[in-house]
């Protein structure tokens, strides 16, 4: 490590510093903000949105799976993966609704 990358370490706040004593880096995605605003609302539905779909698209694919493969082998298998698909939906609406501005 150079003299200048050690004269900048020093410096920076405490909080800055990883375990290791070396500056955190960033994930790929992770945001750095320097103010506390909060999201936006359209990024906020846009990931609400994305989770919904998601949890929807796990219950069509269990329902599926389930009275179309799985009951071949095992009826029992069938009936409990559709009993999970069948309370996944009201999970998605509250997941889908939550933290609503309105």
């Amino acid at each position: 490590m150079g003299t200048a990358a050690r004269w900048f370490l020093r410096r920076l706040p405490r909080g800055w510093l990883g375990r290791r004593g070396s500056v955190e880096t960033m994930r790929r995605g992770q945001r750095f903000t320097i103010s506390e605003v909060p999201r936006s609302q359209a990024e906020r539905l846009r990931r609400r949105r994305r989770w919904y779909f998601a949890l929807m698209g796990l219950c069509l694919a269990l329902i599926l799976l389930a009275w179309n493969l799985v009951r071949l082998w095992s009826t029992t298998a069938a009936v409990v993966m559709s009993a999970i698909a069948a309370v996944i939906p009201p999970i998605a609406a509250i997941i889908a609704n939550w933290g609503e501005d309105g």
